[in-house]
């Protein structure tokens, strides 16, 4: 396993850390894009980062916001819900994995939790290439008409005792043209804290980038 902290340049002269983690042979890249208030040390992303890992996966958390943003969003929300600002730098994280020796010509899939989710999903709309997103517990109504232009495999996972996400995610799953399923996670909150709901997610993730890994690679859409 190669294990690099790395940092990548994005438009105002800002450098956003990240931890890279590939695996020999990965079965691709999962790049992670964390929600309000979060960062790439977010417990729950690295979780489910390190079950990917062991499955063969290569992953990249990163920060998207700097550190003195993060002072500012802490102070006055300014930044959490600026889906563009959030989503373009996700976009530069993507170009960065397509440059970079170690993760050049790896297919790179989104996890967003959050409103990250929503930044994942208008950077798989408007940057590509992108195999597939998943989204834990996310706003996808805030992409927008974004939605309408994602191309890639979504899956949508959603705790059961998270009705408001709930409701939004099944509003969202109506305008994504391409294939994409809502999964709800039986008694499990919006923060996925209940014993087991977290390895559901992380198991879910799991299976969802593996089969929509093998239908790019074949050329098909999932079954």
């Amino acid at each position: 396993m190669i294990s690099e902290q790395i940092s990548v340049a994005v438009p105002g002269n800002v450098d956003l850390p990240g931890d890279l983690d590939m695996p020999p042979s990965p079965r691709g890249m999962v790049l992670f894009v964390h929600g309000s208030g979060s960062s790439r040390h977010s417990p729950r992303n690295r979780a489910v980062a390190a079950e990917l890992q062991r499955h063969g996966w290569g992953t990249l958390l990163i920060d998207l916001l700097s550190e003195d943003e993060e002072k500012t969003d802490a102070a006055t929300g300014q930044h959490r819900f600026d889906i563009a600002l959030l989503s373009e730098r996700t976009a530069t994280a993507i170009e960065w994995l397509s440059k970079y020796p170690v993760t050049h010509g790896v297919p790179v899939h989104l996890f967003g939790a959050s409103t990250g989710a929503a930044a994942a999903l208008v950077a798989a709309a408007q940057a590509g290439p992108v195999v597939s997103v998943v989204s834990r517990g996310g706003r996808p109504d805030l992409a927008g008409d974004a939605l309408k232009q994602v191309e890639v495999p979504v899956l949508l996972l959603v705790g059961g005792r998270d009705p408001q996400v709930l409701e939004l995610n099944q509003e969202a799953a109506q305008l994504l043209p391409a294939d994409h399923q809502l999964q709800v996670i039986p008694g499990a909150t919006h923060l996925f804290e209940e014993p087991g709901a977290l390895e559901q997610v992380a198991a879910a993730a799991r299976e969802w980038f593996l089969n929509t890994a093998e239908a790019h690679a074949e050329g098909h859409h999932l079954p």
